[in-house]
């Protein structure tokens, strides 16, 4: 395993100096950031890193000159929009940019492509699955004829209002992955998995693994805590972001020994990226690059 992180919680540095920042602070990999260039739809939302609107072949061989400069691989590319959203011309443009993404991960010869399967947060599992269907099919043959492997992560994303009360992510228990699994079967369509999201959910972030084993492409290293003193007042029908934080690993309710153990047995020995949405550091650089390195301190004594 390779212990690294997302770029997402570094939008205000450049491709070479996320790099340099990697590799200054011993990081493995990273997982880097390929959102449209603009405006951010939401928080940790919008960075690019590396734009694939007509990446070229050209293009490829200088993003890798600066990674092999600096002794730092790329863990996949990340873009995590909502491919299923009830409107149809965000929905489109979604699906758009993720295969530019998915062509631009085979020009730079890698392996993963991370994102969201998506939901129309008003309508049920089984309303949404018909479209699920029809969106996803095609995009998995692409990624299959393109040698590319789909990482679904399997946050909710249900924090207030405007997730509710659905979520804006289908993928988000086993339950739910095995009828996606079954339906796509491909070897190219797997998980994106990150432990936090069953802590949200009040489930053992541990459990799927050995299941699913087959299905990690990419693991995420976030962690939760639950407000109980929040939670006692306001009840779990709430909004979530009313009673849970995010935070980094080692400060949230997560087991790390038990869970990496867990990965360990299952025989993953792919990327591990720590993901940054804890705010406990404060909002500029030098607090996000402090959270990074508080949480690597925590989980380098599990990687090798």
């Amino acid at each position: 395993m390779k212990l690294g992180f997302v770029s997402a919680i570094l939008p205000d540095l450049s491709l070479e100096q996320v790099l340099q920042f990697a590799k200054a602070e011993r990081f493995g990999c990273v997982e880097l950031m390929c959102w449209p260039v603009g405006r951010a739809e939401r928080k940790f939302a919008g960075v690019t890193h590396i734009d694939v609107t007509g990446f070229t072949k050209a293009r490829a061989d200088e993003v890798w000159a600066r990674v092999r400069e600096h002794g730092v691989d790329i863990s996949g590319l990340g873009y995590y929009p909502n491919p299923l959203d009830p409107d149809p011309a965000v929905a489109k443009t979604a699906v758009d940019h993720l295969k530019q993404v998915i062509l631009a991960a085979e020009k730079l010869g890698l392996e993963n492509v991370n994102t969201f399967v998506g939901r129309d947060w008003t309508k049920t599992v089984d309303e949404n699955w018909p479209r699920f269907l029809k969106t996803w099919k095609p995009v998995i043959r692409l990624a299959e004829d393109h040698g590319v492997k789909i990482g679904i992560e399997n946050c909710p994303m249900s924090f207030t209002r405007d997730e509710w009360p659905g979520g804006k992510n289908l993928a988000t228990t086993p339950a739910i992955w095995r009828r996606m699994f079954s339906d796509i079967p491909s070897d190219h369509f797997g998980l994106n998995y990150d432990p936090s999201h069953f802590i949200l959910q009040f489930m053992e972030p541990a459990a799927p693994l050995n299941e699913f084993k087959s299905k990690l492409f990419h693991l995420h290293a976030k962690d939760v805590r639950i407000r109980w003193e929040r939670m006692n007042d306001v009840g779990i029908f709430a909004y979530p972001l009313e009673w849970h934080q995010p935070r980094i690993p080692g400060y949230g309710d997560i087991d790390w020994a038990r869970f990496m153990a867990a990965v360990q047995e299952v025989g993953y020995d792919g990327p591990v990226c720590i993901e940054v949405e804890d705010g406990t550091f404060g909002s500029t650089l030098a607090g996000r690059q402090q959270a990074l390195r508080t949480a690597r301190n925590v989980l380098q004594p599990f990687f090798c």
